[in-house]
């Protein structure tokens, strides 16, 4: 089963829904501020992928953190704030329990049907 984290008013996060319904893929839904979100989850992405890729600079929740917060941030900062602040994680995040992918464009998509 694919465990999808991001956010219920993501329209990213609903557009990959209604395509893994679409596609037939069993999966579930995990709302990273509703739900929670601990911080082995997180060192399990971050085993998989790069912390530049988990973390997502181009949101409001990024611009809106103080300078001294997002100065120099390295992996360690990285996931204390991701952990903080979840909005800050790059969405959707597909865990299969194998394999962690990040985002839904189509080299994702791709990944996600083999």
């Amino acid at each position: 089963m694919i465990v999808v984290y991001g956010l219920k008013n993501c329209d990213t996060c609903r557009k990959a829904l209604k395509w893994l319904a679409a596609e037939g893929l069993d999966h579930r839904f995990h709302d990273v501020r509703a739900d929670g979100l601990d911080g082995a989850e997180i060192d399990r992405w971050l085993a998989a992928v790069t912390w530049e890729t988990l973390l997502n600079r181009r949101g409001t929740t990024w611009r809106k953190l103080p300078d001294a917060d997002t100065d120099g941030v390295d992996e360690a900062r990285a996931r204390a704030l991701m952990l903080d602040h979840p909005a800050l994680i790059k969405r959707p995040v597909f865990d299969d329990g194998a394999r962690v992918i990040v985002g839904f464009k189509a080299d994702q998509r791709a990944a996600l049907r083999g």
